[in-house]
């Protein structure tokens, strides 16, 4: 991940994503870069649009957290129904008890 997060950072930081700058970071950072993964991860990333594929990776969350918002407004209002019936039931049972009391 901590090479992962180097891109990130170069990204951020308008540095251009390349097996030296990835090195220097991981290095400032305590880590002993390992070349092999520098040079596969900076060969991949040539190309991509590191900005369409964060708002990409993010949308799912995005769109997740009103799902989120909307089952839990569905499960109080079903909350709400069950209560309404049990009141409602509690209410006949005491109407039958004044016919019959």
């Amino acid at each position: 991940m901590e090479y992962i997060y180097s891109a990130l950072l170069l990204h951020s930081a308008k540095q251009e994503v390349n097996a030296e700058n990835v090195t220097k970071v991981l290095q400032a950072a305590g880590i002993k870069p390992d070349e092999t993964r520098v040079k596969a991860m900076v060969a991949s990333l040539d190309g991509v649009n590191i900005e369409e594929a964060i708002s990409k990776a993010a949308m799912p969350v995005a769109a997740a957290a009103p799902a989120e918002e909307a089952k839990g407004k569905e499960e109080k209002k079903e909350k709400e129904k069950e209560e309404d019936v049990e009141k409602r039931a509690e209410q006949a049972v005491e109407g039958l008890a004044g016919l019959f009391g």
